[in-house]
């Protein structure tokens, strides 16, 4: 095992009626600006609870957070928070929602270009505090560090993290997922299933107990993915798939683990120029990431596949095959199509986004920092 630190101050509230629980996470006399989406919290009736639990602050509202939050969407809300000298954010929602919160909080206070704390990658030296009340599990951002923002100026689809960009607390409550879309469900437990892949599918490191509990999380979303789709208002099933992913991005799976995210690179620019879900780009990208640098990652691939996938007889190499391929059938089964081809984008797509990974200089991805254009450009053909 590596050498490591673990931190993460977030105050999770799980359970039903946990949003009436906010106010006294918030300071006293605090200025709040509440950020959300679209409009389905307020037809789903969770905004009227936020607001009712703020009784007796000062509250603002900012609407209209793009999936995959766009630069120019946020400064808007930074110029009112600024305006109305808030000093608490609240956002309600999924993680765009909640990684577009975690760069208003940091632009607020920032001198100079905000698009720097991305770009330049600019030190954060404070931040505006900030909560959450989740209503898409998907991406962990409720209880983790990181966002990933979209310029829509130049397509560029980057990410940021600092210690000061942990929410103070999120509310978890699985009953307000029971509205979602079955795309967006689908979307989530894609996303959960492959960012434990990214810190789980790299190398051995006698890391015996992040292991298990990445194997752990992924039976979970293998189990209930497909439940959740077909029992909406299961509250075993969705409490199970909120919490998983959450786990799957708060760090302690990848406390003194190796880390890949090689395949978050390559959805990322999917993203940026064809306007893709991310967990759609996550499905294309991963199976044939997985075929492209099997012997790298052999040991992991042959665990995988006997603690995740039961499959323990044979020869090795085909038992790594199935393991890819199960996967693919996973995602499959969620109706989130695995190649290009499912999305109407053909491969004379793929210069244009060798083209963007070379400008924003993922050049040497992975676990190993040794993946290289020429790989990536393997993964995108064979992806199609």
């Amino acid at each position: 095992m590596q050498n490591f630190t673990f931190y993460n101050p977030t105050r999770i509230l799980f359970g039903t009626g946990r949003i009436a629980n906010i106010a006294r996470e918030i300071p006293a006399n605090a200025r709040v600006l509440i950020t959300y989406g679209g409009g389905s919290i307020v037809k789903t009736g969770t905004l009227a609870e936020v607001k009712a639990a703020l009784n007796g602050f000062t509250v603002f509202e900012f609407a209209g957070i793009e999936p995959n939050p766009t630069y120019e969407t946020l400064m808007k809300a930074v110029e009112l928070a600024r305006r109305e000298n808030i000093d608490f954010l609240l956002a309600v929602g999924g993680g765009s929602v909640i990684d577009g919160t975690k760069f208003i909080a940091a632009a607020i206070p920032f001198v100079g270009e905000p698009w720097d704390l991305l770009a330049k990658r600019a030190k954060v030296s404070s931040a505006i505090p900030f909560g959450s009340v989740l209503t898409l599990p998907a991406t962990g951002s409720e209880m983790n560090s990181g966002a990933v923002i979209t310029k829509r100026a130049t397509n560029d689809k980057l990410a940021f993290s600092n210690g000061l960009l942990f929410p103070r607390f999120s509310v978890l409550d699985p009953t307000k997922t029971y509205t979602l879309p079955a795309r967006q469900v689908a979307n989530g437990v894609v996303d959960a299933f492959v960012h434990i892949t990214e810190q789980y599918l790299t190398f051995p490191a006698d890391a015996k107990v992040q292991d298990r509990f990445a194997e752990g999380l992924l039976l979970t979303l293998i189990e209930d993915g497909p439940k959740a789709l077909l029992e909406p208002e299961n509250y075993d099933v969705r409490a199970n798939l909120m919490w998983t992913a959450t786990l799957a991005l708060n760090g302690l799976i990848g406390a003194g683990v190796p880390n890949d995210w090689a395949t978050h690179m390559l959805g990322h620019e999917l993203t940026a120029l064809h306007g893709l879900d991310h967990a759609q780009t996550l499905a294309v990208v991963l199976p044939a990431m997985l075929q492209i640098r099997r012997e790298e990652k052999r040991g992991k691939l042959l665990q995988f596949a006997e603690r995740v996938w039961g499959l323990r007889d044979g020869d090795e190499d085909a038992r790594i095959d199935q393991a890819i391929e199960r996967t693919r059938q996973f995602f499959e089964s969620l109706q989130v199509p695995t190649r290009l081809s499912g999305y109407g984008i053909g491969k004379d797509a793929i210069p244009a986004l060798m083209a963007q990974l070379e400008r924003h200089g993922m050049v040497a991805l992975g676990e190993h920092q040794s993946f290289s254009l020429e790989g990536s450009r393997q993964v995108y053909e064979l992806a199609a």
